[in-house]
């Protein structure tokens, strides 16, 4: 791909990704705190004990084949035709599994309400499975115009349902019709905006091809899923459904900037950083200018977010949600380190290096599984403690892959974000100084905001920092063009 084409459509395709993240995500910010002031920390525990079922289930279904057919170089309409078909196929099992194993999962959490529960969100397996391969296409053209469009009208409709039902008294079925009518809004927008419809065409030598790839990947999407939800299960299990809800919701504020950031540019990079994928200067290039990003962008997010915690929960919330400000901070810290830790460990996946990919899975996870089990004694603060240590500990681990591959290692990567660590580190240490001006949540949250912002853009432009002047001409480009 040439430069002037890669470098266009890498702008195009992370400012449509940004409306969809920054506006949908937005969307769906308000009406979730809207929901949230409505319902209790119980009604979210309840629906949290199901994610890992339901995200272990979604694993199997993608089996790693989306990014196989994103990384494929010479993809055929069978490719495309024996994905969607065996999607159908390994959704409908996984429903059927789920539909019959509701009652032992109801009997594990020891909440009767789960089985009917779960005998209804299942069905988001096969709903999610009709509209993978749209999707997958949309990635490929690196199309996230249409992508910002499909997911603003459904996070709009998912939003407007669980307010309707929560205002009306539904409690926690609220939570679970708005992801019915979400999957299944995303999923008819899907084929009503992407042309492709399929054949009756299935290939068994495509399907191997492609699993030789995605098998890694499905191995890999496991383990993390299983982690991912780890904490979920432990606390559901040992505490109770209302601090599974406290932390569920405190891990959500922690997670929404940061997996906001992430999603946005490496929807983009993994697309872009596949098409060069043979040219290792420009490569190492391209991903060390994704590492600087993230950082200059993350890093004052979640420190920022810390320190405005307090008030931000108070004020949106309510003071019912005040237990799950502590949480909300130590999280921020470990979070942080999400989008780069998230980038060093899938980036083999572009050289065709699932291998690697799998074995950084592994071994993160082994530490993360032996953390979670000597803080769990110690309680809910210490198991998120915990989280910072692996954060810092994987970013060590995922970076060797990066130093084989690319000669951009750790102490690298450390040199290259390190001036924005220290300012999100002094402007959140400001942002505390300027709240304790006033005791109103409303006047906390706005001066520790304006501070921080005014605060980060001003070094930004007197150290002169790359990333910012990069992100303005990227703007500038594109109002130019208008």
């Amino acid at each position: 791909m040439p430069e002037k084409s890669l470098k266009e459509k890498t702008v195009n395709g992370v400012l449509w990704n940004a409306l969809n993240r920054f506006s949908a995500q937005g969307i769906q910010f308000v009406f979730n705190i809207l929901i949230a002031r409505i319902l209790l920390p119980e009604d979210y525990g309840v629906v949290a004990m199901l994610s890992i079922f339901l995200a272990v289930s979604q694993t199997f279904i993608d089996s790693g084949f989306a990014n196989a057919l994103i990384q494929k170089k010479n993809r055929t309409e069978a490719d495309y035709n024996t994905v969607f078909y065996f999607n159908i196929a390994i959704s409908l099992l996984f429903c059927f599994l789920l539909w019959i194993s509701a009652p032992a999962i109801a009997a594990f959490y020891k909440t009767p309400i789960l089985t009917k529960i779960t005998r209804i969100v299942c069905f988001n397996l096969i709903i999610n499975a009709f509209g993978a391969i749209q999707h997958v296409k949309l990635t490929i053209d690196i199309n996230f115009k249409t992508q910002a469009v499909i997911s603003i009208i459904s996070i709009t409709a998912i939003g407007a349902v669980g307010l309707w039902m929560a205002r009306k008294g539904y409690g926690v079925w609220a939570l679970v019709v708005q992801s019915l009518v979400g999957s299944s809004v995303n999923t008819l927008l899907a084929w009503i905006f992407v042309r492709w419809r399929p054949k009756a065409v299935f290939s068994w030598k495509s399907l191997k091809e492609m699993f030789a790839f995605g098998s890694k990947l499905l191995a890999s999407g496991l383990i993390d899923t299983v982690w991912g939800n780890m904490y979920s299960i432990t606390i559901g299990k040992v505490l109770n459904p209302t601090a599974l809800g406290v932390y569920n919701r405190a891990e959500s504020f922690a997670t929404f900037p940061s997996s906001n950031v992430y999603g946005l540019v490496q929807g983009v990079s993994y697309p872009v950083l596949c098409s060069i994928q043979d040219d290792r200067e420009r490569l190492r290039e391209a991903f060390r200018r994704f590492i600087k990003l993230f950082a200059y962008v993350t890093f004052p997010m979640m420190i920022g977010l810390a320190a405005v915690a307090d008030p931000f929960i108070r004020l949106l919330l309510t003071d019912k949600w005040a237990e799950s400000i502590p949480y909300l901070q130590i999280l921020c810290f470990s979070l942080m380190w999400y989008p780069i830790n998230g980038m060093n460990m899938t980036f083999p996946n572009v050289t065709g290096r699932s291998d690697l990919y799998l074995k950084m899975v592994v071994i993160t996870k082994v530490l993360d599984v032996a953390v979670l089990f000597i803080t769990i004694p110690l309680g809910l603060a210490a198991m998120c403690i915990g989280r910072i240590c692996t954060a810092v500990i994987g970013f060590a681990i995922c970076t060797q892959n990066i130093r084989i591959l690319l000669d951009y290692g750790t102490l690298k990567q450390v040199k290259d974000f390190s001036t924005s660590l220290l300012h999100s580190l002094i402007m959140g240490l400001l942002v505390i100084l300027v709240m304790r001006l006033s005791d109103s949540h409303l006047v906390k949250l706005l001066l520790g905001a304006g501070t921080g912002v005014a605060y980060y853009l001003l070094t930004s432009v007197i150290f002169k920092k790359e990333e910012f002047y990069y992100l303005k001409d990227i703007v500038k480009q594109k109002i130019g063009k208008r």
